[in-house]
């Protein structure tokens, strides 16, 4: 794909030019001038690490039917499946809000019970490498029963009085029969996991920055240019990568110094080495998508940073060792918006 834009030919373009690349050498991208050469630069650099995604992947990886896709969403909303039927998938995971309820913790269905890791989005995590901040889950089919089960959050006390509460309502018997009219055992535990994660790869959100690397370089505005370039120059997307901007690697939170030297706040969070108990693994979260960022507060797995511009600059320091200006802070923040799902869709 080449631009075909006015190639500036006075010279008091050719100075503006100058000044342009000079701005960009300089890494301070202000009252940038986009050149042809520049446009199309950017655009191969980011579409070599970012590009539209593909709902259709998702379904054929498991063959899931409009049936089962119809009983996951009703599933999703269903508050029955917490102990105290006063939660359900959406209660944290609010898809009129952007997949997230923006607590710093999560309240379970018990009282003053609370979760241990900030609640992520729902959208777009189908295309991730794993689930949850330590990938305890390779699946969203998988995920789906942890929370259900967790002590901390929907409670119920085991797969048994899922499948049982479920089966005292008529209609939820009819519902898994016409989803899973082959099975001897229709309403079962992994078939109403199977179907919240078929519901769950439907969420699948579209931005201005889909139709950016799709072809359409009007998409973005200047500012949101000038971040991307940052974003791509400063090398945040070889870890932030791919359809989700994120989501498809583990990495260590801090590779310059610690956490809480950043933050302010003591991490006792030991990542996924909770699980491998690996001394490699301490400190290491999966990579958050970037996707709705800007919608998705407090941030980081102990939603400790209120503010997306502290996160920006946070990452900068602890993953970069770079201190970025107030004006490469807001540049990023503005590349980052459009990664929005517009708020008519929800």
């Amino acid at each position: 794909m080449k631009l075909r834009l006015a190639i500036p030919i006075t010279v008091f373009f050719t100075l503006t030019y100058f000044i342009a690349c000079r701005h960009i050498e300089n890494n301070t991208y202000a009252k940038t001038v986009w050149s042809q050469n520049q446009e199309q630069d950017l655009w191969e650099k980011a579409t070599t690490y970012l590009f539209p995604q593909s709902k259709e992947q998702l379904l054929e990886e498991t063959g899931a039917t409009k049936a089962q896709i119809e009983l996951g969403k009703t599933l999703f909303y269903e508050k029955k499946l917490s102990l105290n039927e006063n939660q359900s998938c959406n209660t944290c995971h609010n898809l009129d809000n952007y997949g997230v309820d923006n607590e710093q913790f999560s309240k379970g269905s018990r009282n003053n019970t609370i979760g241990v890791r900030n609640t992520p989005t729902v959208f777009d995590a189908a295309f991730h490498y794993a689930q949850f901040w330590d990938g305890r889950a390779k699946t969203v089919e998988e995920q789906a029963a942890f929370p259900i089960l967790n002590p901390n959050e929907m409670a119920m006390p085991s797969e048994e009085s899922v499948v049982a509460r479920l089966k005292a309502m008529p209609e939820y018997i009819e519902k898994f029969n016409k989803a899973y009219p082959d099975e001897m055992e229709a309403l079962s535990f992994a078939n109403i996991t199977h179907a919240i994660g078929a519901f769950e790869r439907t969420l699948v959100t579209n931005s201005r920055f889909d139709d950016y690397t799709a072809g359409n370089l009007d998409a973005l505005t200047p500012k949101e240019k000038k971040g991307l370039r940052l974003f791509l120059d400063l090398n945040c997307a070889p870890c932030h990568s791919g359809s989700t901007v994120g989501g498809l690697m583990p990495q260590r939170f801090g590779q310059v110094g610690n956490y809480d030297d950043y933050t302010g706040h003591p991490n006792p969070d030991r990542g996924i080495a909770e699980i491998s108990n690996a001394p490699a693994d301490e400190n290491t979260f999966k990579v958050p998508s970037l996707r709705n960022v800007v919608h998705t507060a407090p941030y980081f797995h102990d939603g400790s940073v209120e503010t997306l511009e502290e996160a920006i600059s946070i990452m900068a320091k602890a993953q970069l060792n770079t201190e970025l200006s107030n004006e490469d802070i807001l540049s990023i923040k503005a590349f980052l918006n459009s990664l929005s799902l517009d708020d008519s869709a929800l």
